[in-house]
C-alpha cells in the first residue's frame, strides 16, 4: 500500500510539473527543472529505499540465504539510481544519445580508473554464486591475516567482526583471491593440544590423566575416536598430545578449560612441564659457561 501510495504521488508531481512549466520562460523552465529535478531525486529515492526494502523482504521470505539477499538489494539499488539519474538528465534537457555517449565515456573512465572496483564486483558476484562462505560463518584469509564472523557481503566488500568485536571490511577482489578458512563450515571441529614434559615425568601417568579429563569434559564428544600420543622425542623433553572431537561452537571454550585442566592436574601429580623458554635460557648459560672455562 505504502509503495503505491508513494507512486501515486510521484505522478501527481509530474502532472503539476507540466502544468507549471507551460506558463514559465525559458530560463525560469531550466531553473523549475533543475529544482524540481532535486525534488525528484529526493522523493524517488524514497521510492527505492521502500522498493530495496520489499526487494529483501520478498527474498528473505523466500528463504533465499542472507548473504545472496544482502548482494541482490545492493545491486538493485544501484541499478534504480543509475536510471533514476538518466531520467533527471533527459529532464534537463540532455538528448539520449548525448547521455548514451557521456554514460559509455564515463564507464571507459572509470573501468579504467576503478579496476580495483571491478574485481571487487566480480569478487562479489563470486561470492554469491560459489558460496564459499555465507553471513554467519567464522572466516580466515590468507592475503592479510584477517579473521571474524561475517556480518555482510555487498557488492564491493565483505564486513566481518572479530572476537573483540572490531568491524573489519574486506575487499571482495581480497577474499577471491586468497586462501580462505571456514572455521565453522561444519558443525564439529578436531580439537588438538600438544605440551612437553621432562624425561624424567611418569610418561604413562601423564597419558592417563589427559585420557582422563577428556572423558570427564563436558563438551568432548565421547561417541567419536579420542586420541592421547606421544607426538616427539624431542632434545628438550617428550611432546605428548590429544585429538577429540568437539561441537564448532565448543573449541575454544573447551580448549581454553582443558588447557587449565591439564595444569592443574600435572601440578598436583608432580609431573614437570618443560618450559621453551627456561630450556633457552639454560642452553645460554651452559654455552656462556664453556666459553669462560673453555669446556
Amino acid at each position: 500500500m505504502k509503495l503505491d501510495l508513494y507512486l501515486a504521488q510521484t505522478t501527481e508531481l509530474q502532472k503539476i510539473a507540466s502544468r507549471l512549466l507551460e506558463g514559465l520562460p525559458t530560463i525560469e523552465k531550466w531553473v523549475f527543472r533543475v529544482l524540481l529535478s532535486v525534488l525528484a531525486y529526493f522523493v524517488v529515492g524514497k521510492l527505492i529505499k521502500k522498493v530495496c526494502n520489499f526487494l529483501k523482504t520478498a527474498l528473505q521470505t523466500a528463504g533465499v540465504e542472507v548473504g545472496a539477499t544482502q548482494f541482490i538489494s545492493s545491486f538493485a539499488k544501484a541499478a534504480m539510481y543509475v536510471v533514476l539519474l538518466m531520467i533527471i538528465g533527459v529532464q534537463l534537457g540532455i538528448k539520449e544519445s548525448s547521455l548514451v555517449a557521456v554514460l559509455a565515456s564515463a564507464g571507459a573512465a572509470l573501468v579504467l580508473a576503478l579496476q580495483g572496483g571491478l574485481s571487487n564486483l566480480a569478487g562479489g558476484v563470486i561470492i554469491l554464486v560459489l558460496q564459499p562462505f555465507t553471513v554467519g560463518d567464522y572466516i580466515i584469509e590468507s592475503t592479510n591475516k584477517q579473521e571474524g564472523t561475517v556480518v555482510k557481503i555487498d557488492l564491493f566488500y565483505t564486513t566481518l567482526t572479530s572476537v573483540d568485536n572490531k568491524r573489519i571490511i574486506v575487499p571482495n577482489g581480497t577474499l577471491t583471491g586468497a586462501s580462505i578458512v571456514n572455521v565453522t563450515a561444519q558443525d564439529r571441529r578436531n580439537l588438538e593440544i600438544k605440551i612437553m614434559i621432562s624425561y624424567q615425568a611418569d610418561l604413562i601417568k601423564a597419558k592417563s590423566i589427559l585420557d582422563r579429563l577428556l572423558r570427564e569434559d563436558p563438551t568432548t564428544m565421547s561417541d567419536k575416536e579420542m586420541k592421547v600420543f606421544v607426538d616427539e622425542l624431542a632434545d628438550d623433553g617428550v611432546i605428548i598430545g590429544f585429538r577429540v572431537w568437539v561441537k564448532t561452537e565448543d573449541y575454544w571454550p573447551t580448549k581454553w578449560r582443558l588447557n587449565e585442566a591439564i595444569k592443574l592436574a600435572f601440578d598436583e601429580e608432580k609431573i614437570e612441564l618443560e618450559n621453551k623458554e627456561k630450556i633457552e635460557i639454560e642452553r645460554k648459560n651452559i654455552s656462556q659457561m664453556k666459553l669462560k672455562y673453555n669446556w
